[in-house]
Order: C-alpha cells, then structure tokens, then sequence
C-alpha cells in the first residue's frame, strides 16, 4: 500500500453482518475505514439474496448528510419517502434532504450498493455507527474486542447516543446491571429514540425488570 495512493477490491474487504433485528439486516463493507477516508463517508453493502437489505431504513438526520447511492452490481428497490424506485446496476440515487426516510432491497441475489456521504455545510465526521455495527458483530463472540470498539468511538464521539446505547446492551449481557443502566440513561438523555430501540430488546432482557429501565423507556418512548 502506496503513501500516495490506496487502492481495494470490492470482493477482498471485509464483510461484517448488521442484525437491525426484525428491521432489517444487511452485509456491510467498510471502505472508508480500509481506506482511511477522513473526507467523506463512504461503504458498501452486499446482499447475498433477493430481499435482503442493502441500505438500511434510516434518516440522516442529526449527521444532516447528503447521501448518493450507487448500484454497481445487481439491483435494487429504494424507498424513498413514500416514493419506490426501480434501481438497476448502472443507477445513482441521491438524497440532498437529510429528512428523507431511505432504505433499499436487492431485487437480485448479489446486488452491491455504494454509498457516499457528508455534510452539505460544515465538516465530516465519522459516523458513529461505524462503531456500533463492528461492535454488535462481535457482541456475543468477542465482548472484549466489542468493548475494545466502543471505547474507540466514544473516544471519538463521546456525544453519540448510539455507542452509549451499544454499551448498555454489552453491560447487560456481561451482568454489570449498574453499568448497563447508567449507559443506557446517558444513552436516552443524548439520543431519545433509543427508549423506544430499549423496550423490548433481548441483550437488555436482565435490566427490563428494573424501576430504573421501565422509568427510561416509558417516559421517553
């Protein structure tokens, strides 16, 4: 690897699982981080099979990021708002308002998405959940290197709600009911949806019984 240049294939980067749950799930590919991008978010998502997911279901806001979308291999079906589009290898979607509710499937086994972001004002920041989607593929079989994550991106971007979030859900796995609950109301007072992603999620099913949790999660969900 040159220190004037960085060069990668789609098919030699890593793939890390995303489980959004009952949401969604989806194969992500890191090039930003393989590449050390410090400009510009930018990734790749694989789908193995026709329905699975290669752009998850999200806003930009808070990031306020523009977003293009490029199908470099198979197809895809955006949802754009309330709008559908048909998205074959070849097509660019972009979205200029971060508002704009997003998410694509593959139409096609093998469906590959590109995807670039950043703010339209202002500079670019790592987006934080960079860290919580390496840190969850390693929850249960590596809870150290998905600690050892965390720390990294809180390091980074102490004011994330989602890595706080992540915290709590590997606090309560490990037993530390203390831990798990103090990051979660650190996670609810940054991000407030969390409350909602909290009540009846699984990696949290050792707090739910405590004053403290249903506290959090019935006042702000």
């Amino acid at each position: 690897m040159s220190d004037t240049y960085r060069v990668a294939h789609l098919d030699d980067l890593d793939r890390i699982p995303v489980d959004g749950g009952q949401e969604f799930s989806l194969t992500w590919l890191p090039v930003r981080r393989s590449l050390g991008i410090r400009a510009f978010g930018t990734n790749a998502f694989v789908a193995e099979s026709a329905g699975d997911h290669v752009v998850e279901p999200h806003t930009e806001l808070g990031a306020e990021h523009e977003e293009l979308y490029f199908v470099a291999r198979g197809r895809a079906t955006f949802t754009l708002g309330e709008e559908t589009v048909d998205a074959p290898a070849g097509t660019y979607v972009f979205l200029p308002d971060p508002a704009i509710r997003r998410e694509a499937v593959a139409a096609e086994p093998g469906t590959t998405v590109l995807s670039f972001g950043s703010p339209a004002a202002g500079s670019y920041e790592v987006s934080a959940w960079e860290w919580t989607f390496r840190a969850a593929a390693v929850r249960y079989s590596n809870p150290a290197a998905a600690r050892a994550i965390l720390d990294d991106g809180l390091r980074v971007r102490p004011e994330a709600g989602s890595l706080h979030y992540e915290l709590a859900c590997l606090d309560a796995l490990s037993g530390d009911h203390e831990a798990a609950l103090a990051a979660l109301s650190e996670a609810v007072q940054l991000r407030p949806e969390t409350a909602a992603w909290a009540y009846d999620d699984e990696d949290l099913a050792s707090i739910h019984d405590d004053p403290r949790f249903v506290s959090l999660t019935t006042r702000n969900s």
